[in-house]
């Protein structure tokens, strides 16, 4: 898991130009009487409505009535533009989100093993250390102000939460004072998606500390049990568990021991072993579906928790502001939206 690294000198360039890397191109729709809705640029407006099957298709009847927020993410590694669509749905005691961004390609290759000729055994990976854009896996991530606690957040986005360089070649997350705190949801298409659900991390004010903060301000929510482990072998040399990949992942529920005699040279077995978290970790849950040169993840999650990690929708007359990234085949070198976004509840 890696922080997310703002690309200052392109956003200069691009805003030089006149261009908004944040540019809203539809949004609106009709309102119980037939009229137009006066919807701000930057805003999601969750539609009262049937909740939606969350299955990854975006098919759902649900999803017809709910308005569109488009925009297009710049900056990150491989694919440097996406067009991002958001719509939002809330129903009972549930808010649902639909993403669809473009993607050249599905990366799900996440540091495999790699049986060498000489019977040896690899993981593939590259770069320097929490830096890989070559062996790693699509990934998409929300960063929501928690009560309006993370001064300039709503003006400027996750921007002001990112910090370049810090003993690291893509910089670090953290806020800017004690009480700041920011609920990030983030889907990664290898570790979270096989099981249904977002990794539900926070963010605080900790500077980075390589003994003791290697994270920075980036924490994961308590949990009780589950999640993924990297499969690695006690002494660092194997994989723990073995079976062919692709798929890039191992299901905890069917994991079996290694045995070296199974494979033959170049023949892959997955870095990863996962089951959904439960707790507080996995209370969000999504389904993400590649096809066509795009991800489309549907996304579901209580409007309170009661988590003090969580951002809490108690108050449908409020607004909550969030920042969107999406991740092509990179651990941390993202595209990103500008500025916030500001997401209303219709009633």
């Amino acid at each position: 898991m890696g922080v997310w690294l703002k690309h200052w000198r392109a956003l200069a360039v691009v805003l030089a130009l006149g261009v908004g890397v944040a540019m809203v191109v539809g949004c609106g729709g009709d309102d119980e009487e037939g009229e137009k809705k006066d919807i701000g640029a930057n805003t999601l407006l969750s539609h009262k409505g049937a909740a939606p099957t969350v299955d990854g298709s975006g098919a759902d009847a649900a999803w017809k009535d709910a308005h569109p927020l488009e925009f297009v993410a710049s900056g990150g590694a491989n694919s440097s533009l996406s067009n991002v669509s958001l719509k939002s749905v809330h129903s009972g005691d549930m808010v649902y989100f639909l993403v669809e961004w473009t993607d050249p390609t599905e990366s799900l290759r996440r540091a495999p093993w790699q049986k060498q000729a000489d019977g040896s055994w690899k993981q593939l990976k590259d770069g320097p250390a929490g830096d890989d854009n070559k062996y790693y896996e699509d990934k998409l991530a929300f960063i929501w102000n928690i009560n309006d606690s993370i001064a300039g957040f709503n003006q400027a986005g996750c921007q002001v939460t990112c910090h370049i360089g810090e003993g690291k070649p893509y910089g670090n997350k953290y806020t800017t004072s004690a009480g700041e705190r920011g609920d990030i949801w983030h889907w990664k298409s290898v570790r979270t998606g096989p099981v249904g659900t977002m990794d539900d991390q926070w963010l605080d004010d900790v500077r980075y500390d390589p003994d003791k903060a290697a994270e920075a301000g980036r924490h994961s929510d308590p949990n009780t049990g589950g999640g993924y482990k990297d499969n690695k072998s006690a002494d660092g040399k194997t994989p723990a568990y073995g079976a062919i990949a692709p798929p890039y992942w191992i299901l905890d529920s069917t994991k079996k021991p290694f045995n070296d005699g199974d494979f033959k040279a170049n023949d892959e077995v997955p870095g990863i072993v996962v089951a959904p978290y439960q707790g507080d970790r996995g209370d969000v849950a999504a389904k993400g579906v590649y096809s066509g040169g795009k991800w489309t993840l549907e996304i579901a999650r209580k409007l309170t928790t009661g988590s003090e990690y969580d951002v809490q929708f108690s108050d449908l007359a409020k607004s909550y502001y969030f920042g969107v990234a999406a991740f092509d085949n990179a651990q941390v070198r993202h595209s990103a939206s500008s500025g916030a976004f500001e997401l209303q509840f219709d009633q």
